[in-house]
């Protein structure tokens, strides 16, 4: 079985993305990081996610993904982005970056609560800087004015993605893990990403 380290600490991230690859490689195996973790003082997501696949790639010897994503509201024009996980401060409260954003569009109606989750997953391969590569994906939708449901976790509360069955409007925090593993932005990435694991 082959080895990928994943480039996180964050164990929701790992749960994930075991879930995601083991639906179309159950080949290969995801393992998380145990480094150390390098300064993201990328100013992008792509930045973000090259800086830490580098980093457990030249740690562990081994292929390594790294996801860097976050929410992107327009009315804020785009933000909070690459900050999405600082938004209220460096403490990293989940909770505390959801209320933040909730209390700074409280005035603000449909339609102009359009957002995106946005993943970008860099694939590194030790010794081989012609295999590095960064893809992209894209889930639109718009925010809950409040939050609704137990699942998933950061924003996913309030995230109500575009495009469910029947005119239902749940946030992905009321959805269940397999179904947001069937059309999150991560899985939406790695599907991009999938032709160059091939060779791993």
């Amino acid at each position: 079985m082959q080895q990928i380290v994943l480039a996180t600490h964050n164990p929701h991230k790992v749960e994930e993305f075991q879930a995601i690859v083991a639906a179309t490689r159950p080949d290969l195996v995801v393992v998380a990081y145990a480094g150390p973790e390098p300064v993201e003082d990328g100013v992008t997501f792509a930045e973000n996610a090259l800086i830490k696949a580098r980093a457990a790639a030249a740690h562990t010897g081994l292929p390594a993904l790294a996801d860097d994503s976050g929410i992107c509201v327009d009315v804020l024009g785009g933000a909070p982005g690459v900050f999405s996980a600082y938004w209220a401060g460096h403490a990293k409260d989940a909770s505390a970056n959801l209320h933040l954003l909730l209390d700074q569009l409280s005035d603000i109606r449909d339609p102009h609560r359009t957002a995106q989750f946005v993943s970008t997953i860099a694939l590194v391969v030790p010794g081989d800087a012609s295999r590095e590569c960064v893809v992209e994906g894209v889930w639109p939708g718009r925010l809950a004015a409040a939050p609704a449901g137990e699942g998933g976790f950061g924003y996913d509360p309030v995230f109500i993605p575009d495009g469910q069955p029947d005119g239902e409007e749940r946030t992905v925090g009321e959805w269940t893990a397999s179904e947001k593993n069937a059309s999150s932005h991560r899985v939406r990435a790695f599907q991009e990403l999938g032709p160059l694991l091939v060779e791993l």
